[in-house]
């Protein structure tokens, strides 16, 4: 524990009040205001998706070390190709330069997965997307799944058409759907639900983020722009979380 506080230095003594038998197994994280980061800086926007790319690095290793064992970070959205082009080619080539990054990529030990619909990505994004999966696939850290052209509900619409296509072939009976089986067709398929959605930037809603997995999640938002997000925010998020009293629909 020693050498891990001294690595994370700026989680300063909150740190020590986490409890790490009541960590969250699946943290959501929507990584939101890096444009407005940017705009009081006078950067471009692009610099500010490319400062908050560092900073995931640097939380998926965090909470690795925490102990937590699934990280989803909404990285691009279906709706963001509404974005101005300029602004979605950048975006489009920082995801290049991160998949390419494959010594560094987003710490040491991460599994990585990329989850979305992958049919709008280029063929040269696609291949480097299967060629981290390759590299990291045998890593025992924590599994970082990274949301690409990701919607919730789209998500939800894909699990239902892959049912809907069995019962037609004659290998489901509809009266025997449950929710595990569609829990089983999302994008994290066996992963636990997530537990804690974490949201910076001001803003509070999901945006078609983890619809199906959210059911039951926690939520901590904060006015902390993503690029300046830190590992004691990190660590604050875990205290709320680990205070509130998580019934599931119970007394």
């Amino acid at each position: 524990m020693s050498r891990f506080l001294n690595r994370f230095r700026r989680a300063g003594k909150l740190l020590t009040e986490v409890d790490p038998n009541r960590l969250p197994k699946h943290v959501g994280i929507i990584m939101d205001g890096n444009g407005r980061w940017a705009k009081k800086r006078g950067l471009p926007r692009s610099a500010g998706h490319r400062a908050g790319a560092q900073v995931i690095k640097t939380i998926t290793e965090f909470a690795g070390n925490m102990g937590i064992p699934y990280i989803t970070a909404y990285a691009f959205s279906t709706e963001n190709w509404k974005r101005p082009k300029e602004e979605v080619d950048a975006l489009m080539q920082l995801l290049l330069e991160y998949l390419r990054d494959k010594e560094q990529i987003a710490g040491r030990d991460i599994k990585i997965r990329i989850i979305g619909d992958r049919s709008a990505l280029s063929d040269e994004i696609n291949a480097e997307i299967d060629a981290v999966h390759e590299y990291t696939k045998d890593r025992t850290g924590t599994t970082l799944y990274m949301a690409i052209n990701y919607g919730g509900r789209q998500e939800i619409v894909q699990a239902v058409q892959d049912l809907c296509r069995k019962a037609q072939a004659g290998s489901l009976n509809p009266d025997e759907l449950t929710e595990d089986a569609i829990s089983e067709r999302v994008y994290t398929e066996h992963v636990p639900d997530v537990d804690l959605i974490i949201r910076p930037s001001g803003e509070l809603r999901l945006s078609n983020f983890l619809l199906w997995q959210s059911a039951y999640s926690e939520f901590w938002f904060s006015d902390i722009n993503w690029p300046d997000f830190t590992t004691r925010d990190f660590t604050q998020a875990i205290l709320d979380y680990q205070n509130r009293d998580r019934r599931f629909g119970g007394r």
